[in-house]
């Protein structure tokens, strides 16, 4: 932790610029124009000034292993499942921490300081969750890693709930779940009763994937809601993806929501993944494969996104950009409104810490110091350019910065270049 003030910050709720002063890590004054001596001074030059970009979901104990075995020529979930059980018997713990410890640098320096990871704990050993527990422990001055205990195989179908008690018992800091991988739907069912149980006791946070199907008879997330209301665990629950709610008839749809509200359901969107993967066997019209995000804003909702996967076998692609995230759901789902753009930035950041229970997030006196300088105006800006982190700050400390991006234009004359920049 250390002293710093950061000038001509154009911040989300003030036309004017302002400046902050963070002291022992923490920020003490947001004003006009703060003169203070003998203390670190960047200047963010009117630039845009954001708390930390928040992934909500990822899997960071399969990422960077794109192509191992193979590469999942299909594209489908199931075999992106396939190929991670073919994997599994391979891993060591060093290869998982090489690979983490790669990704969270690429992380860093995108200006993401916060992620939820799920790790997998249906294998024969729990080395997954060893490897990225260290990874957590030496990333912890830069990086806020959250584990989610994730029964990738199912919780019943793969017999796991031994390792995912001793996961918890081990560290991992939320309950994961995948009901609709169960054989049965009344096994999900029962796999979503036993793991909120568990959350219950041991008064932890829930996370299940749920319901990543294009089925729309997959309907998991109604009974995951029952289970919140009925333990008291409003506000602690997240269903993620929830895929199947885009191909839901509206009347059921109309039920749902009431139900979602009633246990106040965080909702965990992965755009990239979501569209890439569902839809899979349509022909045309495609549906989205997108749950049902600007609905769920709309009934008050919290809705957070993740970026899921950077090359592993379930995705080729990514450089863990949450900006790229947000871009793709403002697109897939419509949301083109300024209050709806400036909420796919808010999904990636402010709703993203608040699913995950983050303490002290945010740019307001008393948070934790911890911000990004984007080379751009504003929310939306900063979707539509996904512009340069010029800086990134972590409890007062810059530990990641790049120059400005400028081009520079050798047009063929003068004469040219003026008619040029007139039109453009």
């Amino acid at each position: 932790m250390t002293d710093l003030l950061v000038k001509n910050c154009m911040l989300a709720n003030n036309k004017d610029p302002r400046d902050i002063l963070i002291e022992g890590g923490i920020i003490k004054d947001i004003s006009t124009e703060i003169i203070v001596e003998k203390i670190p001074v960047i200047d963010a030059d009117f630039h845009f000034v954001t708390p930390p970009f928040v992934d909500s979901h990822f899997h960071m104990d399969a990422t960077l292993s794109y192509a191992l075995p193979r590469v999942n020529k299909s594209g489908t979930l199931l075999e992106g499942i396939k190929l991670w059980g073919e994997l599994k018997p391979t891993l060591t713990a060093d290869a998982i921490k090489e690979r983490a410890l790669k990704f969270c640098k690429w992380a860093i320096a995108r200006g993401t300081l916060a992620i939820r990871s799920h790790v997998d704990v249906s294998g024969q050993n729990l080395i997954g969750v060893e490897a990225l527990l260290d990874v957590k422990e030496m990333m912890k001055d830069f990086i806020d890693i959250q584990l989610v205990a994730f029964p990738q195989d199912g919780l019943l179908r793969a017999n796991c709930l031994n390792n995912l008690k001793a996961a918890l018992d081990m560290g991992v800091d939320v309950v994961g779940g995948i009901p609709h991988f169960e054989r049965t739907m009344e096994e999900g069912h029962e796999s979503i009763r036993i793991l909120c149980e568990i959350a219950e006791k041991r008064g932890l946070l829930t996370d299940l994937h749920c319901d990543e199907t294009d089925d729309p008879m997959s309907r998991h997330v109604e009974r995951l809601a029952m289970e919140t209301t009925r333990l008291g665990l409003n506000g602690r629950v997240a269903g993620s993806h929830l895929t199947s709610m885009h191909s839901m008839d509206n009347y059921y749809f109309s039920k749902l929501i009431s139900m979602l509200v009633e246990a106040d359901l965080n909702i965990i969107a992965n755009p990239l993944i979501n569209i890439t993967i569902q839809g899979r066997q349509d022909n045309y019209p495609k549906r989205r494969g997108l749950t049902r995000i600007p609905e769920q804003l709309n009934a008050g909702l919290k809705v957070a996104f993740g970026h899921d996967c950077v090359m592993d076998p379930w995705y080729p692609l990514g450089s863990h950009d949450m900006l790229e995230v947000a871009h793709m759901a403002l697109h897939c789902c419509h949301m083109t409104g300024i209050n709806e753009m400036e909420s796919c930035f808010d999904a990636v950041t402010i709703n993203a810490a608040s699913v995950l229970h983050l303490d002290n997030y945010g740019i307001k006196k008393g948070s934790n110091g911890d911000l990004v300088v984007l080379q751009c105006k504003d929310k939306i800006e900063a979707i539509r350019l996904k512009p340069a982190r010029l800086f990134v700050v972590r409890r007062g400390e810059v530990i990641s910065s790049t120059r400005p991006v400028r081009y520079e234009l050798n047009l063929r004359s003068k004469k040219e270049n003026e008619d040029l920049l007139f039109k453009g």
